[in-house]
């Protein structure tokens, strides 16, 4: 089965049974502070879990892009990756445990056709200590949906102590079977909802498990041992519950939510233990055995190499397709890493000529039905992808001549490489820290890595965030200080389409309730005047004290009225368009125009723009290529 059959598979299966499909969201997140990236299905329905209305109803699917740059360091085995697709259904205080159950079964079983004696299933242990009990419900619908396949299904506890014990079902503490953004429950905040969960999981077969060199061999085998045996292959998360101050209290409107890896379903259809085997690597894979001269599967360490290309050239591409072009901070900073270590890896593989183009064709013709941006977006992504592998390229064996010489030098006392070496590296030959961490851990060498962010700020003005894997984008909540910089963002957005042009565009916003950033497209630096004229726009629509509202209507609807729509993409169906000004017509380049500014957006938003105060604007600079970031605070 290909990634294309399986999906539609699954996104026809929920939307026979009355799902709304909605796209696939950007991986670079609106309104999420957490991380740079969306992360996972659930991060772009977490308004709709925490109780604002979803415009597409209470049942929603969709297949999710997704990517995880803390998995970078574990990419290279058979199933880590960076990227990757994420399954999902939701149910918005609709359906509950029962029907969640018995169509996951359904699906996996009929739709897929996997052997339900190779299924198996994790609960929710309990957890006394904050009162929430044994999730004995869904034990009772997995017996019921298991003995409608003619499987007995035996419940146990205590599998990572004393193995499988032929059961079909395991408890697990909260670490492993209950889930919020927060983590284990007792370190939610107030009012945060959370839930027990239940993974499934796929066998491969006891042979991966008696492996000779697995160190997991003298080791209880059950389905959470990371032996290599068993594969999760997705989770039904039951968020029933909220944190109040004297404890939990179940939540009035329960939520379902759902995620299954497209690419480890796909695993366990084929029944092939090695993610990189399925159909969506294949042109790549192609490309590198015809440029290396060397086949994949053939031997474990250059099997490592292929790995580690085909996993970040493939999350490269689509991070470039959604506005993270290779750059020194931020998003970018982390497609930039994805290109050099690919091609320190290729190097590893043979290949010392321009590869990266080539796989560009390919994994757009894979991914072809689902997202034709990749495509139509071709030139674009060879252009940065290119450039960013031939500046690398021409440093790349200087700077290890370099590192080779630091190794081999007394410089590295007690076998620790300095912070002054570690940055040179980067500065003078583009390393990141992260490289130069693992080229000094084959070395049996570590590095001073505290030392080299601490030179890292004093030289560059860069996201330490970024460095750190998180990010302060979108809202950083949604006190009344904060709403009020997200609706003047709107305003903004709004005056430099009035003053620079309809090519003006958001790429992306960081707002808190001290000020906001904003990023939008402009080829060129803001001219004072330029800068001074938004001011102006803004501050008289503030004074004009227009009403901010919102309706739900088809993204068909919110075009023809004039709607902006940033990454239109991620768009359902239907839409919520917030207007300022006057919601009956379309906004128009005239300042004075009675309707201001109308764009699709979640929220929230002020009532009116009178209460905003002063629009500043601090900063206007370049952000990337193309790209400029203003920095305003309202006074």
């Amino acid at each position: 089965m290909t990634a294309s059959e399986l999906r539609k598979k699954y996104l026809d299966f929920f939307a026979a049974r009355e799902h709304a499909v909605i796209p696939s969201a950007s991986l670079l997140p609106e309104n999420d502070p957490t991380t740079l990236f969306t992360s996972s299905g659930m991060q772009p329905m977490v308004p709709y879990l925490l109780g604002e209305k979803h415009p597409q109803g209470v049942r929603i699917a969709d297949s999710q892009k997704s990517f995880r740059a803390e998995d970078i360091d574990e990419v290279g085995d058979n199933r880590h990756t960076t990227f990757f697709e994420m399954l999902g259904n939701w149910s918005l205080g609709d359906y509950f445990k029962k029907e969640q159950v018995s169509w996951v079964f359904e699906f996996v079983i009929k739709e897929l056709g996997l052997d339900p004696k190779r299924i198996y299933v994790t609960v929710f242990r309990g957890d006394s200590i904050v009162g929430i009990p044994r999730d004995d419900e869904a034990v009772a619908l997995w017996k019921e949906a298991f003995s409608g396949a003619g499987i007995k299904a035996i419940d146990i506890d205590h599998a990572d102590k004393e193995g499988m014990q032929d059961g079909r079902i395991f408890y697990y503490e909260a670490r492993k079977n209950w889930w919020s953004r927060a983590g284990v429950p007792e370190n939610m905040p107030v009012n945060e909802p959370g839930g027990p969960d239940s993974e499934l999981f796929w066998d491969f077969g006891e042979q991966l498990k008696l492996h000779e060199t697995s160190v997991f061999k003298a080791e209880p085998c059950h389905v959470n041992c990371d032996c290599g045996r068993f594969l999760e292959i997705g989770n039904s998360v039951f968020m029933a519950y909220r944190k109040t101050e004297q404890g939990f209290e179940e939540l009035p409107n329960k939520n379902i939510d759902f995620g299954g890896g497209l690419e480890r379903m796909l695993m366990a259809v084929n029944n092939d233990p090695d993610m990189f085997a399925i159909d969506v690597f294949s042109g790549m894979r192609a490309a590198l055995e015809d440029l290396s001269g060397k086949k994949y599967g053939a031997d474990p360490k250059m099997d490592f190499a292929f790995r580690v290309i085909l996993d970040h050239m493939r999350a490269a591409i689509f991070l470039i397709a959604d506005g993270a072009v290779p750059s020194n901070k931020d998003q970018g900073y982390f497609t930039r890493r994805l290109i050099r270590r690919s091609v320190r890896f290729a190097q590893q593989l043979g290949i010392n000529t321009s590869f990266s183009e080539k796989l560009v064709k390919p994994l757009a013709l894979a991914y072809a039905d689902m997202y034709p941006d990749l495509a139509s977006k071709h030139d674009m992504i060879i252009s940065q992808i290119h450039g960013e592998e031939e500046k690398f390229v021409k440093t790349l064996s200087e700077g290890m001549r370099r590192f080779n010489q630091l190794v081999a030098s007394e410089k590295v006392k007690d076998r620790i490489l300095n912070a002054d070496d570690a940055f040179d590296l980067f500065a003078t030959y583009g390393f990141p820290i992260e490289m130069t961490q693992e080229l000094c851990e084959e070395q049996g060498i570590s590095v001073d890595v505290k030392g080299f962010y601490e030179a890292f700020v004093k030289h560059q003005e860069i996201s330490k965030a970024g460095a750190e894997k998180k990010f302060a984008g979108g809202l950083a909540d949604h006190s009344e200080t904060t709403t009020k910089y997200h609706t003047a963002t709107h305003l903004l957005h709004a005056a430099l389409r009035k003053v620079l042009g309809t090519h003006v565009e958001q790429r992306g916003s960081n707002i808190t309730a001290e000020r906001l950033r904003f990023d939008f497209s402009h080829p060129e630096k803001m001219t004072p005047e330029q800068v001074k004229e938004v001011e102006r726009l803004v501050n008289a629509a503030v004074q004009n004290d227009y009403p901010v509202s919102f309706a739900e209507m088809t993204v068909a609807e919110a075009k023809e009225g004039g709607a902006m729509g940033l990454f239109e993409s991620k768009y359902g169906e239907k839409v919520k368009v917030y207007s300022i000004g006057d919601s009956n017509q379309k906004p128009e380049a005239n300042p004075e125009s009675p309707t201001f500014s109308k764009e699709i957006c979640g929220g929230p938003h002020v009532e009116r723009t009178g209460i905003l105060g002063t629009f500043k604007i601090l900063k206007e600079q370049a952000s990337s290529a193309g790209i400029r970031r203003i920095k305003a605070v309202l006074e």
